[in-house]
């Protein structure tokens, strides 16, 4: 199997790259670290062949240990960097280990924000190699600037009150169940991982700022099928490093509802101890005021809550107290599903 993507580095011998993938886990420090390989684990396991992980690595996913030239020989074709890390770039660690994938015969697939192809000895080894470099953070299309012009099709955009609470992961639950259903929609990737998962998409977070209500514009084009699109939200309006990206994608996604991601018992902002988390109620209203810039309609359909360091038990008894302050449907989207959440979207654009 192989998924065609935008190639950075192309060769005569191969021009696409694809699963099978090995996961790439370097010397992550924590579970945030890898959350790359970990969505991808999740959501397309059946790509997923085998870790790898460095000496020094404090978390790991429950997949087969092999180095590169053991898992060539096990059918892998792509490593992916699974690993996210301030600044999203390559260490001596990360770059050696490389080279020596592409020598063992792997293409690589990364998400970080230093390009694969921007270090002349990898760019040169994947040539000498005839393998392919992938950087799902590059994008090669131009894009316009937003115009706020209504277009065709309805739309579900997912914010959050902070970076990682699972933005990603709720789109893709919503997909699931309103598939499942037999109604059309669409996951709509805007990050790294995402796009890995997708096999398209646009990197909000690459562009220049001026561009990203017109890429999220660009990931969502008019639609006349009746359908969804479910773009895949980033960062928090309350996050001072990336509150933008998450305004430009309100104002460009023109959402009919959004969703509230939320983790529990998340006190500070990621990265940023000296920021509190806001309030469930204050994001809410913050998002409905910047959305209603390019969609006046737009409705809150539910609060999806990420309760993984939490006992079930004690996760679904917070989403009831929420579905109660709030008057909203709470589910976590990993262990109780959706179904709450979508039934309140369907109601929102009925009316």
């Amino acid at each position: 199997m192989s998924v065609p993507m935008t190639k950075v580095t192309s060769s005569p011998a191969k021009d696409r790259w694809g699963p099978p993938y090995l996961l790439y886990l370097g010397n992550a420090k924590d579970r945030l670290s890898i959350k790359t390989a970990r969505g991808l684990a999740f959501w397309r396991p059946e790509w997923c062949v085998a870790q790898y992980a460095g000496p020094n690595c404090a978390e790991k996913l429950d997949l087969p240990m092999m180095d590169f030239k053991a898992a060539k020989a096990a059918g892998v074709d792509t490593m992916v960097l699974g690993v996210a890390n301030a600044g999203g770039v390559m260490g001596d660690d990360i770059r050696s280990d490389v080279i020596e994938a592409l020598r063992a015969g792997l293409n690589v697939a990364s998400g970080l924000h230093q390009r694969l192809s921007s270090d002349p000895q990898i760019e040169a080894v994947a040539r000498e190699c005839g393998r392919v470099l992938f950087d799902a953070r590059f994008f090669p299309h131009s894009i316009p600037v937003g115009n706020g012009k209504p277009r065709a099709g309805l739309r579900m955009l997912t914010v959050g009150t902070d970076c990682s609470v699972g933005k990603m992961y709720t789109t893709l639950a919503m997909e699931r169940e309103m598939r499942s259903r037999g109604i059309k929609a669409d996951f709509r990737a805007t990050g790294q991982t995402g796009i890995l998962i997708a096999g398209s998409g646009v990197p909000i977070d690459a562009l220049v700022a001026d561009f990203i209500s017109g890429g999220a514009e660009w990931v969502s084009p008019a639609r006349e099928d009746g359908g969804w699109d479910l773009i895949e939200g980033q960062g928090s309006l309350f996050h001072p490093s990336f509150a933008g990206v998450s305004l430009g994608l309100l104002h460009g996604s023109q959402p009919d509802v959004i969703v509230m991601c939320h983790e529990a018992g998340r006190q500070q902002m990621r990265g940023l101890p000296h920021y509190s988390v806001p309030s469930l109620k204050e994001c809410i209203e913050a998002n409905l005021t910047a959305a209603r810039l390019t969609n006046a309609k737009v409705a809150i359909a539910g609060v999806a809550l990420n309760t993984s360091l939490m006992p079930v038990d004690a996760g679904i008894e917070l989403c009831g107290q929420i579905e109660r302050e709030l008057g909203l449907p709470c589910q976590d989207p990993v262990t109780m599903g959706t179904s709450k959440i979508v039934d309140r979207m369907l109601e929102c654009v009925a009316k």
